[in-house]
């Protein structure tokens, strides 16, 4: 029996600025999610027949009545009690609406854990980590990598460290502090040498010691599939007991801030890129061999389309067949580590240009108000992805445009609770604000 969705008796059903120069995900995994074709049959249709109704405007899709545009209420309420978590939305609901958060910035809707990543280059997220503080179990700020430098290793990012911010979180709540350490260290180096192992370690055991922190988010697996080392039988089992070493030794260490507890290791991991699991794909096994050595899994479910393929962020059908293929159904024993889990909702979007030649841009919600204050499109709501869009065109040129709403967040937030799943969002400083009334 799946767990209970979000509390909502109380509700109506639901039928600084950011100065980002990098919105969307990393650039590397972004341009590698790009070019990497991930297609379950169903998803696959999808993308082909909005790309379809996006260059030739033969899709039909669900528009509903146009509405008035909504009167001021009282910030107090949330985005339920205001009516605004639905499929028939106007660009002039979300000029007014974006900015009114509850004044209950504490309560929580989502009761599952959140993992929020906050990157240097955006001081929004940092900003908003201290305003929803309540609502977010862990915090990841995007500060450090891990690299070879001859024989040595270096952990690089202490500069990005901002131990004021830190303290400032520690005292307005109690949002655990897990920076984010991308494994760019040469796999030759480190996985084929025990002695590495124990050096890499002790690098990140000492950073966490010294800075206070919580635990890591380690991303490694991208890398390592970069490298060829996945569908080398040999050097995949040596990483993950690599992992499995590094999970051990920080669940052997005290978190400085609260001795009860131990530090974390949070494992990054894609969704898998076809309907049959290949060689390069975090799978089922993964997830078995690694799950006592880590506390939790950052699936990395967005990045769907690209410039050559238009269309949603993260298809609904796609992230729930992804969640199947990793955990199985309902009565396999790997569901029952869905609660490792931190299922990946991306707050930024994508500007799709569908002529003069293909091209994108990711767009943070700053740039999204701004496309809404100047062309005033028609939202449109796709059921089959469960996702919002518009076309708009400038200098002749077509653009579809792809960002997360509130029905968007609402469905995959009840999905994740179906499965008994946490969150991971790509990162909040790229929101909107009264996203955060719905964890």
């Amino acid at each position: 029996m799946p767990p209970r969705r979000r509390d909502r008796r109380n509700y109506p059903p639901p039928d600084r600025p950011s100065g980002s120069d990098h919105p969307g995900r990393d650039s590397w995994t972004r341009s590698r999610a790009a070019s990497t074709p991930r297609f379950p049959s169903s998803a696959s249709l999808l993308v082909f027949s909005l790309a379809f109704f996006l260059v030739v405007g033969s899709l039909t899709v669900y528009r509903g009545s146009r509405r008035r545009p909504v009167a001021a209420t009282s910030p107090a309420l949330s985005v339920y009690e205001r009516g605004l978590v639905k499929r028939d939305v106007s660009f002039q609901e979300i000029l007014t609406e974006h900015g009114r958060v509850s004044e209950n910035k504490s309560g929580r809707h989502f009761p599952n854990p959140v993992l929020a990543y906050i990157t240097p280059w955006n001081s929004r997220g940092y900003e908003i980590a201290n305003l929803f503080n309540s609502k977010l179990t862990h915090l990841s700020p995007v500060w450090y990598e891990l690299k070879s430098e001859g024989k040595t290793l270096v952990l690089e990012g202490r500069h990005n460290a901002d131990i004021k911010w830190i303290s400032e979180v520690r005292m307005n709540g109690h949002s655990l502090v897990l920076p984010r350490v991308v494994l760019e260290a040469f796999p030759a180096e480190l996985l084929l040498k025990k002695k590495q192992w124990t050096k890499a370690i002790d690098v990140i055991i000492t950073e966490c010691k010294e800075m206070g922190y919580d635990g890591i988010v380690l991303e490694s697996w991208s890398r390592w599939a970069a490298y060829g080392v996945l569908n080398d039988p040999d050097m995949r089992s040596m990483a993950l007991q690599f992992i499995k070493q590094l999970g051990k030794a920080l669940h052997s260490v005290s978190s400085m801030a609260d001795a009860a507890r131990h530090l974390e290791l949070i494992y990054v991991i894609s969704p898998p890129h076809s309907e049959k699991l290949g060689e390069y794909d975090f799978g089922p096994q993964d997830l078995q061999q690694l799950s006592d050595a880590i506390d939790g899994f950052s699936l990395m479910t967005y990045d769907f389309s690209g410039p050559h393929r238009p269309g949603p962020n993260a298809p609904l059908n796609w992230i729930r067949s992804s969640l199947h293929m990793l955990l199985g159904d309902s009565n396999s024993d790997a569901h029952g580590q869905a609660r490792k889990i931190f299922l990946g909702i991306n707050f930024y979007g994508n500007d799709f240009i569908l002529s003069e030649g293909l091209g994108s841009g990711a767009i943070t919600g700053r740039d999204y108000i701004s496309l809404l204050e100047k062309h005033r499109p028609v939202l449109r709501w796709d059921d089959k992805s469960a996702e919002h869009f518009f076309i708009y065109s400038h200098d002749n040129v077509r653009h579809a445009v792809f960002y997360p709403s509130l029905m968007s967040i609402s469905m995959r937030l009840d999905e994740a609770q179906d499965w008994g799943a946490g969150l991971s969002i790509w990162e909040i400083g790229q929101g909107l604000d009264y996203f955060f009334d719905l964890l």
